[in-house]
């Protein structure tokens, strides 16, 4: 029965979108990251992304992060300028407590910009952390 269902809520894993210099390209670029600010491991990590906005979409990303352990981050992506101008979407899906957790991490079209920056926890970067 429905009542019998339960869904975790998913706390202190979160997506942050961080302001970096590039070596490579010599530019500054937009790079997602998930952080596990958990005091356990969250293991089999999964992060779906794409964007969009009314007709306008982008592909369809999937990311295999695996395990990550408490209180530590890895880098799921580079962000493309152009994408910047879309809602972009990020569904984080893992395994923690024996449990599946899922949770949503959005930011809104424009919100990722210079104006926004502020030093997101565990990275110890600038950047914009996810609404969600």
């Amino acid at each position: 029965m429905k009542k019998d269902i339960e869904i975790p809520v998913a706390k202190d894993v979160h997506v942050a979108v961080i302001r970096e210099w590039n070596e490579e390209f010599l530019s500054k670029d937009w790079n997602a990251y998930l952080i596990n600010n958990r005091r356990d491991t969250i293991e089999m990590t999964i992060v779906v992304s794409k964007g969009f906005d009314g007709d306008k979409k982008t592909s369809t990303m999937r990311h295999g992060i695996g395990v990550l352990g408490p209180k530590s981050f890895k880098k799921i992506e580079l962000l493309q300028e152009e994408v910047l101008a879309l809602n972009n979407e990020f569904f984080v899906t893992f395994f923690a407590e024996n449990k599946l957790f899922e949770k949503r991490c959005l930011f809104p079209k424009h919100t990722i910009n210079e104006g926004h920056l502020r030093t997101i926890p565990i990275i110890e970067k600038e950047g914009i952390l996810s609404e969600g």
